[in-house]
């Protein structure tokens, strides 16, 4: 298996094969990272294949791969459609998406996405950013802080970590990771400490870096840019993202069912691929990250 100090990719045999690839097809992978997802395309393809990444990490680009078949473009996958044209490219037949935070940017202390660290509240994936946690705690309105914590962190007592943030500030701004923990220590239920504050930290990472909306705008390119019987193979760390997949491969929609012409039939962009994939106990046990992981493969009608 191809493994980087970056990132470790999850599921990379499961996830690759999901493609089909074809040695002479046009592929993208959304998520490049530490580029072992790539590097196992680049393996299957042929000289007239191409691999275009995305990545809108600036770190991810010291990890660009010497290829001729290879571009790599420091941009969010949510602009798919139109850094493809860019480069002439319309139809593709593969693509590949590992969502969530990547090993580097979780083991990077300064980055501020990791609760085992002192850092200065940050979580931008993109540093060129200008919405960083620091702003999502010291300057949301209590009611939009409550909705985060709720709907991205799923936490049932949002409403008072909301209040006992925005009374904190107060006295002063919370401009690290040690000051929120210390705020926030009284409301964590005891021995759910850590599954508590990774709650936490994933609802304001989820805000800073828009990533339900960036994963809705890019899904709903996909029906485009994949040519027919072209697969998307993707994984999703949690399940507001494995929500969205899972319902956009079955129908194309978020949400509500496809409609139904005279003669009861639907019609719908995607044909599901084999069933839910997740890792190995052997996997896990190597690569604790994988412990979330859920692989959904949807096929191009």
């Amino acid at each position: 298996m191809e493994q980087t100090e970056y990132h470790n990719p999850v599921l990379l045999t499961e996830t690759v094969d999901g493609l089909a690839i074809k040695p002479d097809g046009v592929y993208v992978d959304v998520t490049f990272g530490g580029g072992g997802h790539s590097k196992e395309i680049l393996k299957r393809l042929g000289k007239d294949g191409k691999l275009y990444a995305f990545d809108q990490d600036e770190d991810a680009l010291s990890n660009a791969i010497e290829d001729d078949r290879f571009v790599l473009i420091n941009e969010n996958f949510r602009f798919i459609k139109r850094f493809l044209r860019f480069y002439g490219i319309k139809k593709v037949d593969g693509i590949l998406g590992d969502f969530g935070v990547s090993s580097h940017q979780f083991d990077e202390a300064s980055r501020g996405f990791s609760t085992r660290f002192e850092a200065d509240l940050d979580m931008r994936m993109n540093q060129r950013g200008t919405l960083s946690a620091f702003h999502v705690i010291n300057e949301y309105e209590e009611q939009d802080l409550r909705r985060v914590l709720l709907e991205y962190g799923e936490l049932r007592n949002a409403p008072k970590l909301a209040r006992a943030i925005v009374s904190e500030r107060k006295n002063a701004p919370i401009k690290t990771s040690t000051v929120l923990k210390e705020v926030l220590q009284p409301y964590l239920v005891k021995h759910k400490e850590h599954k508590i504050l990774a709650q936490i930290y994933q609802a304001i990472r989820i805000e800073v870096n828009q990533e339900i909306q960036v994963l809705k705008e890019f899904l709903m390119q996909t029906e485009e840019l994949l040519d027919r019987g072209g697969r998307l193979s993707l994984i999703s760390y949690h399940s507001l993202e494995d929500r969205l997949v899972k319902r956009y491969v079955r129908s194309g929609m978020f949400e509500g069912e496809p409609e139904k012409d005279m003669f009861g039939n639907v019609t719908v962009p995607f044909k599901k691929v084999g069933k839910l994939i997740v890792p190995t106990e052997t996997e896990i046990a190597t690569n604790n990250r994988a412990r979330s992981a859920k692989l959904r493969i949807g096929e191009r009608i």
